[in-house]
């Protein structure tokens, strides 16, 4: 396994990090520890491995969407949604992966799917170290 980057952190093995999930940048991580004690989640990311990534990365807690593969229904899109209207969830790390894919059985949306999209279309997005987070306390202009 060789070395990060200058400027970023490797959070775990592999091409992707952790076991497939993403490698973290200092700038990105810098920007989720960033008030991360104002929430009870400083991120939320598609599929465990991209959260353990962040929440390694970072030391602070990361919500993973959707379970191991972001694939399973939780937490649902009103539970999200209910989570960032109560300023629970500072932002919505969307680069890297699976957090935009649909198609979960019968060609249905999957749930992460549906939370990616509801918060593309409601939040501000910004790029941090080559990672787009959603400010999740930021909501886009007539959103």
């Amino acid at each position: 396994m060789g070395k990060a980057p200058r400027g970023e952190r490797a959070a775990g093995g592999g091409m992707g990090g952790l076991l497939g999930g993403q490698r973290v940048s200092a700038a990105a991580a810098a920007a989720v520890k960033k008030d991360a004690s104002e929430y009870r989640w400083a991120a939320a990311a598609v599929g465990s491995q991209n959260a353990a990534s962040y929440q390694l990365a970072t030391q602070v807690p990361v919500m993973a969407v959707g379970g191991f593969n972001g694939s399973d229904p939780s937490p649902t899109p009103r539970q999200f949604e209910a989570y960032v209207k109560a300023g629970k969830v500072h932002y919505f790390i969307a680069s890297g992966g699976g957090e935009m894919r649909g198609g979960g059985r019968g060609g249905t949306e999957s749930a992460s799917a549906g939370i990616a999209a509801w918060v593309a279309a409601h939040f501000t997005k910004v790029t941090v170290g080559g990672v787009t987070l959603y400010d999740l306390t930021r909501p886009v202009e007539g959103a």
